[in-house]
């Protein structure tokens, strides 16, 4: 890992909004996405007349790399935070504070220095955390959608509308995952497998449904190892998937990726009138029966799950997503009745 001193000397100073004249570090990776280094700086930071600073501080390098249908998406957190997009976001939801942000056109690599927000996040998030955040997304998504505020018509590196029915298609057309299901060796229940099947045959009439809501501005990987709750408040991370997508769509991913299995169900019933009482606030919505977050979380997951089934060896991994399937087709008879 390389960095300049003098740039974590000056990321200090702007966190402490003081002159920073030294400081020793350490470093320890954190776990990162699938395409960054990210590393916990911590150390002692000395101010003019000795008085000496504890911290802690992120710092994130991204190599440029390749997304299917996203070619941006490797600089596309250096751009937004670049942006003024940081102005928009309030207390209660917000991305950790960027101290300083540098880009190296010949090595394209960005490195970022950040907030260190120790809290909650993963599968230890609660319940009420989850709902907490579903609702402070919809508020965030209703105020920019209702305002649209300058920046929004600014930020040209965002990732596409059809980001998700694209990769849907993408794994619909792959032999392995659409064929099994349909294949008499599908280890799958079958009513799990008619499930997949159906939201085959209907995906045209459900993205005709889907392209009807508001577009919003989506993080697009709202999973809860990217959230960090913490005195209260919401903490995002990771944004370099977010681009304009339809209403709810962020939720898919708080419910279905990588989830906790057992609450699923739960959380489903919970965060959907919370996303959409947030939003209301600013736009008027309610979640009724086509509010379309059951089909998005087939469209995005159901393939997937299928993708991770026959790419593990592990035959507990194998049950879990066979159980994350169930919970998902345990979704839909409740959503008819309310």
């Amino acid at each position: 890992m390389n960095f300049k001193y003098e740039t974590l000397i000056y990321s200090l100073s702007r966190r402490f909004q003081r002159d920073i004249i030294s400081a020793d570090w350490q470093t320890m990776p954190l776990q990162g996405g699938t395409v960054a280094n990210v590393y916990l700086v911590t150390g002692i930071a000395e101010i003019a007349g000795g008085e000496q600073l504890p911290y802690h501080i992120v710092l994130k390098i991204q190599k440029q790399w390749e997304r299917y249908g996203d070619p941006g998406s490797w600089r596309r957190e250096y751009d937004l935070y670049a942006s003024d997009l940081g102005a928009t976001f309030s207390e209660a939801f917000h991305w950790p504070a960027c101290y300083h942000a540098e880009i190296n056109a010949e090595e394209n690599e960005f490195q970022l220095w950040l907030e260190y927000i120790d809290g909650v996040s993963g599968l230890h998030l609660t319940g009420d955390m989850y709902e907490q955040a579903a609702l402070e997304l919809g508020r965030y998504q209703g105020k920019l959608y209702a305002e649209q505020p300058a920046v929004l018509q600014s930020l040209t590196n965002l990732s596409h509308p059809d980001f998700m029915k694209n990769t849907y298609l993408r794994y619909r057309s792959w032999p392995v995952v659409y064929d099994y299901i349909r294949s008499e060796d599908c280890e799958f229940p079958q009513h799990l497998r008619r499930m997949l099947i159906d939201i085959d045959e209907q995906a045209n009439e459900i993205f005709a449904r889907i392209e009807k809501l508001p577009l919003v501005l989506c993080h697009r990987d709202f999973w809860v190892t990217n959230l960090i709750y913490a005195d209260g408040t919401i903490a995002l991370i990771d944004w370099d998937t977010s681009g304009w997508g339809y209403l709810g769509e962020d939720l898919a991913s708080l419910i279905a990726d990588e989830a906790d299995i057992d609450h699923m169900v739960e959380y489903y019933h919970r965060c959907v009138p919370a996303y959409y009482k947030g939003f209301s606030e600013y736009v008027e919505a309610s979640p009724n029966s086509d509010h379309c977050v059951y089909e998005m979380i087939l469209l995005a997951f159901g393939y997937r799950l299928v993708e991770w089934y026959l790419h593990t060896e592990d035959e507990d991994e194998k049950k879990e997503h066979v159980r994350t399937l169930q919970k998902i087709y345990e979704m839909k008879p409740a959503l008819a009745q309310g």
